[in-house]
């Protein structure tokens, strides 16, 4: 558990550095990320390079005991790059080149880009490789940043027939995957095979898949190559790339299948400003950001680095690269987050299972784009209240000491498997069916309905182990692939609750619906077909009620968005319907020791906690609703309150039956002030058997009133 900051060393006078250096040491700072925007210091003009101030930088950071993440500057390639490859820009879907001016100008496709991509990267990798400050490294910046996924440049076009031709190997094949025969569509050579865009109408959807595929893999292809040369010229130290928030365009899972750790850079206020939270959410929420958006990709990520590898555990190194530490200056409102929450943040991440919180950045710019972005400092070199936050959380960490890291052991262990898949979410994108459905958001609402039932949460790629797990649910699986189906078949065998929300195995990998119908490969297993799907416009719902004799610790809610007419087999218990004509709703087939539960709606919040209360009850875990703005996260014997509400909250691990348990706080107590935490040292005494015990309910948190 340690915090770092990112610096840029070239923006400030040299006379300055040192004192930035010891005053990081003094605020509890272990890490300093650099140089990810540097190229034309690095490099002013082609060939002719400058190290020493990149050197001295180096050398200053070190001279406190810092430690470096070196950064190739691959994001911002400069103007004279760009003048003498302008091919080498990305183009938007309306054919217009993303001119120099800015940053993340370039197109991965193009072949003179990535040879340039290589040999800067390689320069700065055998000048800094082997120092010893230079502890780890990032590829590039936020791969995908302002839409730059998807280039429809000539390079772009080149690369997908080629892309395509190894995928379906003969055209008569890719015509037959895509049922091109519709519209007569039908392709003589992989060379008449255009982008899919500017069509009059919508583009063929697995073309487009196609695209999507295509555009993630090259993303992949060029962090490998820089991964490559990272590990051959600076043997032993990790490699990293800082992913972003609800951000789907490339398969994260797979890019991290080259990386040692994945980072993400956490703006909980411009997040959720930004996205699809409701207007009163965004009111209520705007100066603490919404509790689970941090923790959704706190989870994400710490099951990058690992889950992709089938059969591994689903923990994986991830660092927090940007911290929030003020008003940011790219949200649509940029409020300013209440005293506390930049200190709450940090610790909620730290006991998501967080190595490093770097927080962006150093000193708040005073030029350019940026400027109204806060830091740590402002501009005339005072403390910021980020700042001093980040202070107070510096000296926690010095306080406790090692023993965090004792109590951390083993680590994260979770008995709820959250699936997230990159493939599905771009076939709901494609075909929504609905101007609503949004795939992303669904996966959130699911998420916080598990947090605010006070579970924790592993988030895993479906290629992910699923062993161990007692809950497994998968919000947006519209495509089950075999290995899939048959991992949450044993799953299920062994004992788990699982459940699939609506749309669920709806498509084949083609994008295409199964000859079987949804829910296609588990059709069987869930003892469920879906005959029809209708999309329900705003201000159309219907109500769901729980069935007769099912109704214990139920309570109706509203179907919104999309529902789906199934046929049911019998044996099939139907545990709610809905309640305009009694269709089934909500089903649940036993299979071996556990179940698989289809929903066949788009719940609304309050029927999500009610379906996966039951659920996780019938799995046998321990719930316990909370308090809307308190979040419990668990770390070996360390459990963190987080109270982002402006009540003063009272919460603590012991229940009232918790003969088998202990704890003492180390961090706060039993008290939470608004905006405040506590973080105990629980110890389970173990259980007749010698093992230890499942985590016991508490009392749900109160009021100060």
């Amino acid at each position: 558990m340690q915090l770092g900051v990112c610096y840029y060393p070239e923006h400030w006078p040299r006379a300055w550095w040192a004192e930035d250096a010891r005053r990081m040491r003094e605020m509890g700072i272990t890490w300093v990320r650099i140089a990810e925007f540097a190229w034309s210091r690095i490099e002013p003009s082609p060939g002719h390079f400058d190290w020493a101030w990149l050197d001295e930088a180096v050398e200053t950071l070190h001279a406190q005991g810092l430690k470096v993440v070196m950064c190739t500057p691959t994001a911002t390639p400069p103007k004279w790059l760009v003048d003498a490859m302008p091919d080498m820009l990305a183009v938007d879907a309306n054919g217009q080149p993303r001119g120099h001016g800015s940053r993340r100008h370039y197109c991965f496709s193009h072949a003179g880009y990535r040879a340039e991509s290589r040999r800067i990267s390689r320069a700065v990798a055998e000048r800094y490789g082997r120092h010893p400050a230079v502890a780890a490294w990032q590829t590039d910046n936020e791969y995908g940043c302002h839409d730059t996924v998807l280039s429809y440049s000539e390079a772009a076009k080149a690369g997908f027939r080629r892309w395509l031709a190894e995928r379906h190997g003969t055209v008569a094949a890719l015509n037959e995957a895509w049922g091109t025969v519709f519209w007569s569509m039908e392709y003589r050579s992989f060379d008449e095979v255009d982008a899919p865009v500017g069509t009059v109408t919508e583009a063929h959807p697995a073309h487009r898949l196609d695209w999507r595929r295509y555009a993630s893999s090259e993303v992949r292809a060029f962090n490998r190559e820089q991964c490559e040369i990272l590990r051959e010229a600076s043997p032993g130290r990790p490699v990293s790339h800082n992913y972003m928030g609800f951000f789907t365009e490339f398969d994260h899972h797979e890019v991290a299948a080259d990386l040692d750790i994945a980072t993400w850079d956490s703006y909980p206020l411009g997040f959720t400003q930004n996205f699809f939270l409701r207007a009163d959410e965004k009111a209520a929420l705007a100066r603490t950001g919404h509790p689970d958006i941090p923790a959704f990709h706190h989870d994400l990520y710490r099951g990058m680095c690992a889950s992709v590898r089938p059969g591994a555990p689903a923990h994986g190194r991830w660092w927090v690269m940007e911290q929030q530490p003020g008003p940011v200056n790219w949200a649509s409102w940029n409020p300013a987050p209440h005293d506390g929450m930049v200190r709450l943040w940090t610790w909620q991440a730290l006991a998501h299972g967080a190595e490093v919180v770097s927080y962006f950045r150093w000193r708040q710019a005073p030029w350019s784009q940026e400027q109204m972005h806060t830091g740590l400092h402002r501009p005339d070199r005072s403390v910021d209240q980020g700042g001093v936050e980040a202070g107070q959380v510096g000296e926690e960490l010095r306080t406790l000491g090692e023993a965090l890291a004792t109590l951390a052991a083993p680590g994260i262990v979770n008995r709820v498997a959250l699936v997230f898949d990159y493939a599905s979410v771009w076939m709901a994108q494609i075909q929504p069916q609905g101007a609503d459905y949004l795939p992303i958001e669904l996966h959130f609402r699911v998420y916080s309905a598990l947090r605010t039932l006070g579970l924790d949460v592993d988030v895993v790629a479906p290629t992910a182990s699923l062993d161990g797990y007692r809950l497994i649910v998968l919000p947006v699986q519209l495509h089950v692939a075999d290995a899939l189906a048959a991992a949450l078949a044993r799953a299920a065998l062994a004992g788990a609750q699982i459940v699939l929300g609506p749309r669920a195995g709806s498509k084949t990998d083609r994008l295409s619906i199964p000859v079987n119908l949804a829910p296609g490969p588990l059709r069987d297993a869930t003892g469920v077909s879906v005959q029809r799907v209708a999309s329900l416009p705003p201000g159309l719902t219907v109500t769901l009620l729980p069935t007769a004799g099912l109704a214990g610790g139920w309570t109706s809610c509203e179907v919104s968005r999309w529902r789906e007419d199934l046929a049911v087999d019998a044996g099939v218990v139907v545990e709610a319907v809905f309640g305009d004509d009694g269709r089934a709703a909500l089903t649940c087939r036993p299979h071996g020791d556990g179940a698989l539960r289809y929903v066949a709606g788009w719940l609304d919040e309050s029927g999500w906690r009610s379906a996966l209360q039951r659920t996780a009850e019938a799995a046998g875990l321990a719930v316990e609703p909370l308090h809307d703005g308190l979040r419990i996260s668990r770390i070996g014997a360390l459990v963190l309150a987080c109270n982002f509400s402006d009540a003063t909250l009272h919460w603590q691990p012991d229940a009232a039956d918790s003969a088998t348990t202990s704890s003492r706080p180390l961090i706060g107590g039993a008290t939470l002030a608004p905006r405040g935490i506590a973080l105990w040292h629980t110890q389970q005494a173990p259980s007749p058997s010698g093992a230890a015990t499942e985590p016991q309910a508490s009392r749900p948190a109160t009021t100060g009133d």
